[in-house]
């Protein structure tokens, strides 16, 4: 005969064996929940979207090698590189948090996550905080004019998302706080900012107004029916010339340092002959202010400022 303790062994046994499944199921279940919640963090930081990141890296280490005429130390490079990085994606916690309600009306941002209720307000500060942190400790290890001189482009920055509200002029904020790193890059290698960063400085602003107004073409009707201002809704009808008149600035500005930086040779003058065919480009596309031509004009901004930083640092180098 089977003993009574043997029959209590045997039925706890498969107790225990019924529940296995279900402790796995759990771990399954909450690998999947900790894989989707990154995922919806990595949107906040639109480390899935890298151009936004392109956009401010190449103009600011294109002002390294332009502001002092040579190879920068390679810190320096991974700093500005680093910091570029960090600052665009602590723009983009501080915009979607400033613009949660209206994401949420636009087709095209409503399922951003703080916009669709994936990440909570206090997550996405705590993420902010940590981002301005890390910036903050890249800008320590550089000399103080440049530490003094990124405080009010922290400022700018910030200020950014609310501009839309107020003004027309949000792009001609973001030209400023996209630009400043431009700056920056001027004192930290020459210890103050040359002639040379100035004009570059100007040129990025133009550049950068220009396809910022390319991206609020993009939701422009949306933008109307919810109250949000921008450069695009300002110039109407007229917004294509607008584009191409901020562009035709941006280059002239930046071809005049063939003049100003005379170690600028005929490698720089080249890239700006690619960056005016680019802008050409970018015209036939947004000409028909169909929404898919204007995003693909805006992202390919990214192949312009690469041309920029690779006249530069060529004419640097060789």
């Amino acid at each position: 005969m089977i003993s009574k303790s043997t029959r209590l062994q045997g039925r706890r046994k498969r107790s225990q064996d019924s529940l296995r499944p279900v402790k796995h199921w759990e771990a399954n279940n909450a690998l999947t929940t900790t894989a989707q919640h990154l995922r919806a963090v990595a949107e906040l930081m639109r480390f899935d979207r890298p151009v936004g990141w392109l956009l401010l890296i190449w103009p600011t280490l294109a002002s390294l090698f332009l502001s002092i005429g040579e190879v920068p130390p390679l810190w320096l490079v991974a700093v500005f590189a680093l910091g570029a990085i960090t600052m665009r994606t602590a723009g983009c916690v501080a915009n979607d948090l400033a613009d949660r309600k209206f994401d949420s009306k636009v087709e095209r941002t409503l399922n951003r996550p703080l916009a669709d209720g994936r990440i909570g307000a206090p997550e996405a500060l705590a993420w902010l905080a940590l981002l301005l942190t890390i910036a903050l400790l890249l800008v320590l290890t550089l000399d103080r004019t440049t530490q003094l001189l990124a405080a009010p482009g922290l400022m700018i920055a910030l200020a950014y998302p609310f501009f839309k509200r107020w003004t027309h002029f949000p792009q001609l904020v973001l030209g400023a706080a996209f630009s400043w790193g431009v700056l920056m890059a001027g004192t930290a290698t020459a210890g103050t900012v040359p002639t040379q960063t100035w004009i570059l400085f100007g040129g990025s602003i133009a550049w950068i107004v220009a396809y910022d107004t390319q991206y609020a073409m993009v939701d422009r009707e949306d933008d109307l029916k919810i109250g949000v201002k921008s450069t695009a809704i300002l110039f109407g009808n007229f917004d294509v010339w607008a584009v191409s008149i901020l562009q035709l600035a941006a280059l002239a500005l930046w071809s005049s340092l063939f003049f100003v930086a005379h170690f600028l040779r005929w490698v720089y003058a080249l890239t700006m002959v690619v960056v005016a065919a680019m802008f050409l480009h970018q015209f036939l596309l947004v000409r028909s202010r169909e929404v898919e031509r204007c995003f693909k004009a805006f992202k390919s901004n990214a192949r312009v400022g690469f041309a920029l930083f690779a006249g530069v640092c060529l004419d640097t180098v060789v």
